[in-house]
């Protein structure tokens, strides 16, 4: 999820854990320990585009991490406020608060390598990695709570409505994700299509509009729903695999066709264009419905310069051009059935 997410996500827990001994502090902290997994994007520059891809939300997203990171914090901070607050209330504010991080980025598209070291992302692929239905209420919740005195009970009651507002947004989710992917092979036999290997993703800042993605041996093919709307099978975009292309390849040093394969969950297009080899990780979808059918080209991607056959040069694709283009009222009305 987004930083303003993590940061009220690790706020509430630290006000929940130890809001009535430590004031606004428990908050402040909490919110530090909510955005510490996040500090290994300062690592990524030191790898391929394709690897930093793999070590974002790697150990640090672990449980592994909070199970080393915590104690260690909590010792410090035992120490540094002279033993005012028990050592216990410490670890728990820091273990929850750095554990809870990637345990919300499991519902996104992206996952986390919770289990790390095992190779495996876990991901539910059930919320959007900004959702303001998410954060803004469960931030608003955690805001009337820290702007009431710590001795009354109602503050408690303010921070657990926004605790317990994720928690039931997030199970949403899932439950609606798990309903349209069911019906998604209906949906695209209705445009006379047998498919395979669908996957459903919330679209951009909302769980009530949602991409499916299914394929056949040659392409992809993204459908959209909306809750409040029936599926359009006349409204599907066509993508060409083109997978042969990274076949002819070959890098300079470490190969990385089987890390783009996992980065992307098998979910990736190719396109050349000159010197330039253009891999598109479908799971983000397109910019069709973002921009008004204006431009189409898949939100996330990766560029490979490829001279005689070798990948000289990696680079993550800019998303400018389809910034610039955005429709936020065609893509209103299409969230809400129009």
């Amino acid at each position: 999820m987004d930083s303003l997410t993590q940061i009220v996500l690790g706020a509430a827990v630290g006000e929940a854990i130890a809001g009535r001994k430590m004031g606004a502090k428990a908050a402040l902290w909490g919110a530090v320990g909510g955005t510490i997994p996040d500090l290994d994007v300062f690592l990524t520059r030191f790898y391929d585009v394709f690897q930093s891809a793999l070590v974002h939300r790697g150990f640090s997203h672990s449980l592994l991490f909070a199970l080393i990171v915590s104690p260690i914090l909590a010792w410090i901070f035992f120490r540094l406020y002279r033993k005012r607050y028990d050592f216990r209330t410490w670890y728990l504010l820091w273990g929850l608060a750095i554990v809870t991080h990637p345990m919300l980025d499991m519902f996104t598209n992206y996952g986390t390598q919770f289990l790390w070291p095992l190779p495996y992302r876990i991901t539910f692929n059930s919320v959007f990695v900004i959702d303001p239905l998410y954060t803004l209420p469960f931030m608003i919740c955690l805001l009337v709570a820290l702007f009431t005195k710590r001795e009354k009970r109602s503050r408690f009651r303010w921070n657990m409505a926004g605790i317990m507002w994720s928690c039931a947004y997030l199970v949403w989710g899932v439950v609606v994700k798990l309903f349209i992917l069911s019906e998604t092979p209906t949906y695209f036999s209705q445009s006379g299509l047998k498919t395979s290997n669908a996957m459903v993703t919330p679209m951009p800042l909302t769980s009530c509009y949602w991409l499916l993605l299914t394929e056949d041996k040659q392409h992809y093919y993204v459908g959209y729903k909306s809750l409040f709307a029936e599926f359009d099978p006349d409204n599907i975009q066509v993508i060409e695999k083109n997978h042969e292309l990274l076949q002819g390849i070959r890098w300079k040093g470490k190969d990385l066709t089987v890390q783009i394969r996992y980065l992307t969950n098998g979910y990736y297009a190719l396109r050349q264009s000159n010197d330039t080899l253009y891999c598109y990780d479908l799971r983000f979808g397109t910019s069709k419905e973002l921009t008004n059918g204006k431009i189409e080209t898949p939100i996330m991607g990766y560029g490979m310069i490829v001279e005689k056959g070798v990948v000289q040069k990696s680079f993550r694709l800019q998303r400018g051009e389809a910034m610039k283009a955005l429709n936020f009222g065609h893509y209103f009305d299409k969230v809400i059935g129009k």
